[in-house]
């Protein structure tokens, strides 16, 4: 009995594992290539998150972790931040902005910017299972009490998930067009840094995938 126990007890706890892997993920919901147009190895993309000074720092990672994974695909990129530091352009005109960023030469600028971030709350209901009248819950009166005992009184509870909304542009600051943009659906993250690297890996499978960057 102790080892059916045990093993119901890993198959739940296996269970619950994978379902809080699948919850905290990122998908693309939306995307937009201009015809005809892909990233060069030679050019330079400065990467500019916007992000609240609340989310701590989601900035910083969310930047680091573009570019790294812009520089593993063979392209050239910086971060913002780390560049001009945390207020980067704040105040400037464009002129300013637009002379600064070409000091650096910079050939285009790919922008991260939270769109949304909205909060859900749900209730988990306490124990619940499928009805199967037979052993071990039913074959023994004590089994059946204890089961029944902790699943009429044990109490539900509530959970809140959280859901960030984000975009991305890629503009070329030579002809100042838009040459593509993402958006994207993040539920649940386990930490800024963990929502950083998945967020990019997603954006960067976009772009391969919209033929803007290289498959390799």
């Amino acid at each position: 009995m102790k080892n059916k126990t045990r093993l119901m007890t890993a198959g739940v706890l296996s269970a619950l594992m994978i379902f809080a892997a699948a919850c905290s993920s990122t998908k693309v919901t939306s995307s937009w290539k201009e015809p005809e147009v892909s990233l060069q190895p030679d050019q330079k993309t400065l990467v500019l998150a916007l992000v609240s000074d609340k989310e701590g720092g989601l900035r910083a990672n969310m930047e680091k972790e573009m570019v790294e994974a812009l520089r593993q695909k063979g392209y050239k990129a910086a971060s913002a931040y780390a560049e001009y530091g945390p207020v980067a352009f704040k105040g400037l005109s464009e002129q300013k902005a637009m002379n600064k960023i070409r000091r650096g030469e910079f050939d285009q600028v790919m922008t991260i910017v939270m769109l949304d971030k909205s909060k859900e709350k749900n209730y988990v209901p306490g124990r619940t299972s499928f009805y199967r009248p037979f052993p071990p819950y039913y074959g023994r009166f004590w089994g059946y009490y204890s089961y029944m005992y902790d699943r009429v009184y044990e109490p539900g509870y509530y959970t809140t998930n959280t859901k960030y909304f984000l975009e991305s542009n890629l503009y070329s600051l030579r002809d100042k067009q838009l040459l593509y943009s993402v958006q994207t659906e993040t539920f649940d993250p386990s930490s800024a840094a963990r929502m950083a690297v998945v967020y990019s890996q997603q954006v960067i499978k976009d772009m391969s995938k919209q033929q803007l960057i290289s498959r390799q």
